[in-house]
């Protein structure tokens, strides 16, 4: 696994969307929808942060999009490490501009994690 990523807004609002509930698989589309970014930016972000091993991907079964009618999908979510990583990523973003941390972030001395 490589160093973390440049912590742009773009890249923390990813992130923040994947970390909500990082063990669901989310597609493309989707997180596009969630953090109101285009789609030229969240995918090169997805592949960025897959290449670090922070997130993995799939491509859906074939029958699940011709039954639908739609373009195929390629979900992503949080490997374990990639979580754990980039919620420290993101704490640190936010205490170097000394904002208050989100609720889903583990405070520090408190041990983080999730349930």
């Amino acid at each position: 696994m490589s160093n973390s990523p440049r912590m742009t807004l773009q890249i923390q609002a990813v992130l923040r969307a994947l970390l909500g509930e990082p063990g669901r698989e989310r597609y493309g589309l989707e997180l596009c929808e969630e953090t109101g970014l285009p789609s030229g930016t969240v995918y090169p972000i997805l592949a960025r942060l897959e290449q670090i091993g922070w997130v993995e991907s799939r491509w859906e079964d074939p029958d699940a999009h011709v039954s639908e009618g739609r373009p195929r999908r390629r979900y992503y979510r949080m490997t374990t490490d990639g979580a754990e990583l980039g919620r420290e990523a993101v704490a640190k973003a936010y205490r170097s501009r000394r904002q208050p941390l989100p609720a889903w972030l583990p405070r520090p001395g408190t041990a983080g994690g999730t349930s």
